[in-house]
């Protein structure tokens, strides 16, 4: 079954943007002004499935100029360490921080302790981690800080190609935008804090491509701009 799958915002018109379907976790690629970018990384056993999607996207590995990070997950930055990587890595400040293994995801927080317990399971890649804040730009994407999900959760916004990579920060079910639970949230007030400021700040854009589900291609803006008027 392939794993990349090229998104399409209009028919026929090819957006530079792949799908990598890791089976229950995405990932994504990303063609910005020529540079190839990888946004999120899977689990450590999705090293192979990630270097067979580029392939199938008719790139390699050593073409990937950086990697935009959404947030610190085992399921999301798991096979940093196995691709073999040249790139830079970009990950919201509090979030790199355990990414470089600076610091430990706190204790006294249910999805912090969860962290904790599979912080063993993610190697500490050996590649430059660069710190982002909020409205950084990172070639053609904004970074907006979207905390709730983790405390350095960051979504990553263009208008070309016309994408938002929207982490964990929302899932898709049923054709529809949720805002993340709280079973895996740090605190899901700020989660939907978040949605609505990321609905009212960013600029407009095609298509949603999040961390669980299936992207959503065209209107994901005005989508995203609907949750927030319903949570």
């Amino acid at each position: 079954m392939p794993t990349a799958t090229q998104l399409e915002a209009e028919p026929d018109v090819e957006s530079g943007v792949w799908w990598l379907d890791l089976g229950g976790v995405n990932a994504y690629l990303a063609d910005d002004r020529g540079d190839l970018v990888l946004v999120d990384a899977g689990t450590p056993r999705d090293g192979q499935a990630i270097a067979d999607g580029v392939r199938e996207a008719g790139h390699r590995v050593s073409d990937i100029d950086r990697v935009l990070v959404t947030h610190y997950d085992l399921d999301h930055v798991g096979a940093l360490s196995k691709l073999g990587l040249d790139a830079p890595v970009y990950a919201g400040r509090a979030d790199a921080e355990v990414l470089a293994g600076q610091r430990k995801p706190p204790a006294k927080n249910h999805k912090g302790l969860l962290q904790r317990v599979t912080d063993p399971l993610v190697s500490v890649p050996d590649l430059p981690i660069r710190p982002v804040v909020d409205g950084d730009r990172i070639g053609s994407f904004t970074a907006y800080h979207t905390p709730g999900h983790s405390p350095g959760h960051m979504a990553y916004v263009a208008q070309s190609p016309s994408v938002a990579f929207l982490g964990d920060l929302v899932r898709e079910e049923n054709g529809e935008l949720a805002a993340s639970p709280w079973v895996i949230s740090y605190d899901t007030d700020e989660v939907e804090r978040s949605i609505r400021r990321l609905a009212r700040k960013a600029p407009a854009f095609e298509m949603a491509a999040m961390g669980h589900g299936t992207p959503i291609m065209r209107n994901g803006g005005k989508r995203l701009r609907e949750l927030a008027d319903r949570i």
